[in-house]
């Protein structure tokens, strides 16, 4: 299998689609997004997931949710669609992707001048352009990334920023596809990333499809197979990173950072610019999502595993503080320690 035959977000035959990763690796189905309904239900119960993908599919659902409205002209037609953005946005608070995507297509309408038709027809082509746009920033971080690994190296990676959290290649998994193309041979190690198993049911599923030598294991074995001298590398993606380099990644990721520098392991971390917030000035400021404490005690199970009505916690993410980075990796370029003023030259490149 290609890569590019795993698509999660796609607009066809004038229907958005996406794979829906909740059945993945059991089922492959696509599920049509028709109304707002459909896309703030398919980013919170995670059957579109990854903050590249959230963002792409956000910009489809904000076009597909408000196409049929029946506005006569642009100041009509613009609040419904601030309305509809304004619902969306809530469904998942920590991936920055979301909030950034419907932003963005936001202030396209804002500044449009035309008939609805065309406004209509605007939205659709700047959520083309979103989905292109992400496609070549994640070959490019596999590019950047590729330089960082040599051939026959073992690879930790945690939860799933490949292909299925992208619109083609993923961040933290574009270098391992990229270098599978060139006989690399990795040797990649997939944490299975409890409790909603990202790295099982998704990371592992991916790479195995794409014929990359990967090896399953539990995240709580993260630690030995670093101390049997099996990883040279740590890489994993990031769905919010504030101005200081801090980042925000699923749950568990902090641990396997601090587990790297115990073991002189580099961590690296695949940030999209579009992820990085420099109005959020550290990790502490970051929003995390809360999820039901049935996905610890019940999901995936046949009958509950734990006692019945026992108190749980049950964090979608957690923040890996900027020291524990070795590098932070972007469609840019790589960035490196002193990350608050480093981070800060991508954003004036971008402006000027």
């Amino acid at each position: 299998m290609k890569v590019s035959e795993v698509v999660p977000v796609k607009f066809v035959g004038g229907k958005m689609l996406i794979l829906d990763q909740s059945k993945l690796p059991g089922e492959e189905k696509y599920l049509e997004m028709e109304t707002k309904e459909d896309i703030y239900v398919a980013i919170k119960k995670l059957k579109v997931r990854g903050a590249p993908a959230i963002g792409v599919a956000a910009a489809y659902g904000l076009y597909v949710s408000t196409r049929h409205s029946h506005a006569k002209t642009l100041k009509e037609f613009r609040p419904e669609v601030k309305e509809v953005a304004d619902y969306i946005v809530k469904a998942r608070p920590t991936a920055v992707n979301l909030s950034w995507a419907l932003s963005r297509m936001m202030d396209r309408l804002d500044t449009f001048n035309g008939d609805v038709s065309d406004a209509k027809q605007m939205l659709l082509s700047e959520a083309d352009k979103i989905r292109v746009e992400d496609e070549n920033s994640c070959h490019k971080m596999g590019e950047y990334g590729l330089t960082l690994l040599k051939p026959g190296m073992g690879i930790l990676t945690h939860c799933n920023a490949g292909t299925l959290a992208t619109a083609k290649y993923g961040t933290s998994l574009a270098p391992i596809y990229l270098g599978t193309e060139k006989n690399y041979d990795f040797k990649v190690f997939a944490d299975e990333t409890r409790p909603l198993l990202q790295g099982a049911r998704l990371t592992a599923w991916e790479l195995t499809k794409a014929g990359v030598d990967v090896t399953l294991i539990c995240d709580n074995m993260a630690s030995i197979v670093m101390k049997n001298g099996w990883i040279d590398a740590v890489v994993v993606g990031c769905d919010r990173m504030a101005a200081n380099g801090d980042g925000a990644n699923k749950i568990g990721t902090s641990a396997v950072a601090i587990l790297a520098k115990e073991y002189g392991i580099p961590f690296y971390m695949f940030v999209p610019t579009s992820t990085i917030d420099y109005d959020t000035k550290t990790g502490d400021d970051i929003q995390i999502e809360l999820r039901d404490g049935k996905e610890i005690s019940e999901m995936w199970y046949k009958q509950p595993m734990a006692p019945q009505g026992v108190k749980t916690y049950n964090p979608s993410f957690d923040v890996t503080p900027a020291r524990y980075i070795t590098a932070v990796i972007t469609e840019k370029g790589i960035v490196r320690a002193p990350y608050e003023e480093n981070l800060l030259k991508l954003k004036e490149r971008t402006v000027k």
